[in-house]
């Protein structure tokens, strides 16, 4: 225990001191770890380890290119416009909730003496703000000492090696582990393996082809804004829920400003997420992440927010997998600890008895 402990420790400080420098090698593995079955894919399929790691490395780095070059203007010229413009879509949404909202309704929001069009006016002010703070904020604390240039020229090279050398490290490891604990840890590896994989592989293609689906989708149907809005959709669905929400809260808002009294188009735009969320649950989700992977939406939020707070954008990128993996050593700890004298006690049932007790009760009524 100590010995893990002090490791833990070692860990955590190393990353908090060099969490400026981070970002190109955290992105590097996550791009290695990501792209390492289709390496596997290809070697099954006669090509060298070499040759499949530079074809892949090759295919990636051109597709990153292609976004930055051609997407990423695009799409950041739409966020900085939907930021600013976000205090007048709301005050329009207001005016259009006003021209259709009940007489009884306005008279008991004039009689509260609320007035509603300056709150919201204020809070879409402080949204904007906040947006803007967290955009500076994830700039510096991400680029602080590594620039766009160098992150875009280490992390390919980090990748490359990473992947080109997997299986060693992985082999390497292993030969580290202890002999009579081995076959235990490498269980509780397998198990972290397993959660990582269902979510950076599979929740993590799952929410890139939602984003491409929804910016096409919301672009197509000529959405002020679409492609801003598709595209933080489908990257904010790795929290269960939240993306459609979100995203559709805002699509429907500004489709409202932008198309009222075309109910048409309005339809097409709530049309555009059903669509999304049925291919989402019925086709996506149990082909690419199949079961549970182990991640509470709750402690997913937590371990965003803890790591962010703590390591800024390095932080981002490792919540998930360090809370997976966090995960899986919990519920490891609590088997224990069920099978334990500690919680047994002296003759006590076992943590299954009682269930089995109220299902023999309910069976004999």
């Amino acid at each position: 225990m100590g010995f893990w402990v002090i490791s833990l420790l070692t860990v955590v400080i190393l990353l908090w001191a060099l969490q400026d420098i981070l970002l190109p090698f955290i992105a590097g593995f996550v791009l290695a770890y990501f792209l390492d079955p289709v390496a596997d894919w290809l070697e099954r399929r006669g090509l060298s380890r070499m040759l499949a790691t530079s074809a892949i490395l090759t295919v990636a780095v051109l597709a990153v290119v292609t976004v930055v070059l051609v997407v990423v203007p695009i799409l950041s010229d739409q966020i900085i416009k939907l930021a600013q413009d976000l205090p007048a879509l709301l005050q329009a949404l207001i005016a259009k909730a006003d021209q259709v909202a009940p007489q009884s309704l306005k008279e008991l929001i004039a009689n509260s003496g609320t007035d509603v069009r300056g709150s919201i006016g204020d809070i879409a002010s402080r949204a904007t703000g906040w947006i803007a703070t967290l955009l500076t904020s994830i700039w510096s604390g991400g680029m602080a000492l590594v620039n766009v240039i160098s992150l875009l020229v280490v992390t390919p090279i980090v990748a490359f090696y990473l992947l080109l050398d997997w299986d060693k490290i992985v082999a390497k490891i292993d030969g580290w582990l202890p002999r009579d604990h081995a076959e235990e840890i490498r269980g509780i590896a397998r198990n972290i393996d397993h959660a990582l994989a269902g979510f950076i592989r599979g929740q993590g293609t799952v929410c890139l082809l939602l984003g491409l689906f929804y910016a096409i989708g919301l672009s197509l149907a000529g959405l002020k804004f679409g492609l801003a809005i598709g595209f933080g959709a489908g990257l904010l669905s790795f929290i269960p829920y939240v993306g459609a929400l979100v995203g559709g809260v805002l699509a429907i808002g500004v489709g409202l400003v932008q198309f009222w009294p075309d109910l048409t188009m309005i339809a097409v735009v709530i049309g555009i997420f059903a669509v999304g969320q049925f291919i989402e649950g019925n086709i996506l989700s149990p082909k690419l992440v199949g079961g549970s992977i182990g991640l509470h939406p709750v402690w997913l939020m937590f371990a965003l927010f803890a790591f962010g707070y703590v390591f800024g954008f390095v932080g981002l990128l490792l919540a998930v997998p360090l809370a997976a993996a966090a995960g899986v050593i919990v519920r490891y700890v609590l088997g224990k600890y069920l099978k334990s004298k500690l919680y047994i006690g002296n003759g006590a049932p076992a943590a299954n008895e009682p269930v089995k007790l109220e299902q023999r009760r309910r069976k004999s009524r």
